[in-house]
């Protein structure tokens, strides 16, 4: 009689040759037994039933976005040591998950053109830092996974023609049609090199030192699958699929979102769910919303996908002064389902990109953002259209110095409160929040970095000594300490607000160009938080019968802490004042 253990292999086993055999199906005389035997060996080895529905987060659920040196102690052993001694003593009860930026060592790229994947990159510390790390936080590292460094031991093996890195990257010949290839970057695609077996050509999604890998072959896939367990054992819990969206290449498309790409991330996720209770999965693609939505699959892709239109979105809005697009986007958007949340964000390492605004921004409105930000100090990354022509790809700005200056406020005298604004507005919304850590501190623009660098995206990874952070912090009157204490204040009573859980009801208020707001509601329909922001830089009145408070409760400002009374006719707004009105303490 066969034991639970037979059965749980056995299910195991089924379940990862049917995702192989979707994924391969085009792949003429693959051979997947020996594959299957061994990823379905491994898992049985463990014991772990996690519901594909359960929830692994609420509303204290709050990311760090940061490199492993974005801060650096000389009193400390190492990078990671030292960015954990920095969450320790300023962000403890505050931030969450710490999604540590890829920490590898690489020839370029800022760390995503990864020479061994296997290993931390001995400049920042040690897996043994990773996982103290992990005893405090949750880590998110990102699996970079399209492409690897030409540096590094598996494309040299290519070069050599020698196993297994000969049949690691991927190569074209000429009969491959590359002609609708969608892609960020626009140097060319296709680059010719000299192996030991002749001339062949690679495929270079996003820069020349960065190849990518042929998914074709299923012994990349298990590369990578082993080495997802490999992080989960040794503390990585939230792991970020880095440009998933390019893993499969077909002649004649696109070569992006194919159904491959889509099934390599459900195997991803199953596996991951069969062994540990409480890992996620999160997908990086930057494209137009729907395309970005497609990645939750049917519950069984990615557990959080990053909100892409809401940095260029809110962007827009604070320096229009114009809630009509950001509000058309937040009233289309449908809810995550229990088991799924969107990732919000307003600034990360990279730019803030302009794919995601396709369909909802219109030309002129996405030419006036852009003359703003290029106003305001921003540099631009580019891409190649297929027709040979270039369009922006994202604008390279730190979001403090994004928002600084708008037409109506040309000398930026409300700067720190739009900036302030435009986090109040991120916390408020559906969805999980994730933070930079520039942005904590209300990072400038860095032309130093960029210039010495040649790299745009530098403007905004200016790294900073702990002693620098510690006087910024301890002069009470900064700009930055106004900005931190602030935002640390926000992040720790958000925390507290049953109705700002990552899957409580959300609907979009209609309130007129001047204000956004959302009505958030607990998922046991206690508590109801009314989230409205002036978006001008003019005092305004808001009419409350427009917010339907009801008159049996109670109502107040958790941030002001003013008492709100349901028959007022009218609450005023200074300039770019944000409200959070409860029926709860």
């Amino acid at each position: 009689m066969p034991s639970y253990a037979d059965e749980d292999h056995h299910v195991i086993h089924e379940s990862v040759i049917r995702w192989l055999k979707e994924i391969y199906q085009e792949v003429p005389d693959v051979n997947l037994s020996d594959f299957t035997l061994r990823l379905s060996s491994r898992l049985s080895r463990t014991e772990n039933s996690a519901p594909a529905s359960a929830n692994k987060w609420d509303q204290e659920t709050c990311l760090l976005i940061t490199y492993a040196d974005s801060v650096t102690d000389s009193n400390t052993e190492s990078s990671i040591a030292s960015l954990s001694r920095y969450c320790e003593d300023y962000l403890t009860g505050v931030v969450s998950t710490v999604h540590v930026l890829p920490f590898f060592p690489s020839s370029g790229d800022d760390g995503f053109a990864v020479s061994d994947h296997k290993s931390v990159d001995a400049s920042l510390g040690t897996w043994e830092d990773i996982t103290l790390l992990a005893k405090n936080h949750r880590v998110m590292a990102d699996l970079v996974l399209n492409h690897g460094a030409r540096s590094s031991s598996l494309f040299k093996q290519f070069l050599n023609d020698e196993a297994p890195g000969n049949e690691f990257f991927l190569t074209v010949d000429d009969n491959f049609d590359a002609s609708h290839v969608i892609r960020p970057r626009g140097h060319p695609l296709l680059q010719k090199i000299k192996t030991a077996s002749g001339e062949k050509t690679v495929w270079c999604t996003f820069s020349e030192e960065q190849v990518d890998y042929d998914f074709s072959n299923p012994d990349v896939l298990e590369f990578f699958l082993n080495l997802i367990l490999d992080f989960i054992d040794r503390g990585v819990s939230v792991l970020r699929l880095d440009a998933v969206g390019f893993l499969w290449k077909r002649s004649g498309t696109t070569c992006l979102n194919l159904s491959q790409t889509h099934a390599i991330i459900k195997l991803i996720r199953y596996v991951c769910d069969c062994y540990a209770n409480d890992v996620v999965i999160v997908t990086e693609t930057n494209l137009p919303n729907q395309e970005n939505l497609s990645y939750f699959g049917n519950g069984n892709e990615a557990h959080w996908i990053y909100n892409f239109p809401l940095p260029p979105l809110l962007l827009h809005t604070l320096l229009t002064g114009d809630s009509n697009a950001l509000r058309r986007w937040a009233m289309s958007m449908p809810p995550a389902l229990l088991g799924n949340s969107y990732l919000n964000f307003l600034a990360s390492h990279d730019g803030f990109g302009l794919r995601p605004t396709e369909g909802l921004l219109e030309e002129e409105a996405r030419a006036q953002l852009v003359a703003r930000l290029e106003k305001n100090g921003s540099q631009f990354t580019w891409r190649t259209m297929q027709d040979g022509t270039k369009r922006i790809y994202e604008a390279n700005i730190t979001l403090y110095s994004a928002l600084e200056k708008t037409d109506e406020d040309p000398i930026g005298r409300y700067a720190i409160q739009r900036f302030i604004a435009a986090h109040l507005i991120m916390l408020s919304l559906e969805g999980i929040p994730a933070l930079y850590i520039n942005s904590l501190i209300g990072a400038e623009n860095d032309h130093v970095g960029v210039e010495t660098s040649g790299m745009n995206r530098r403007i905004n990874r200016t790294k900073y000594s702990r002693d620098v952070i510690d006087t910024l912090l301890r002069s009470t009157h900064s700009r930055e300490r106004i900005i931190f204490d602030t935002l640390k204040t926000l992040m720790q009573m958000r925390a507290d607000q049953t109705a700002f859980h990552p899957n409580a009801t959300q609907f979009t208020l209609q309130l007129g160009k001047d204000f956004f707001g959302v009505w958030r509601q607990s998922q046991d329909r206690g508590q109801s938080i009314f989230a409205i922001t002036n978006l001008t830089s003019q005092g305004k009145f808001l009419q409350l019968a427009d917010l339907n408070l009801i008159e049996v409760e109670q109502w107040r400002d958790l941030i002001s802490g003013s008492q709100v009374l349901s028959h007022q006719s009218e609450m005023r707004f200074d300039p770019y004042q944000t409200v959070w009105i409860t029926n709860k303490r």
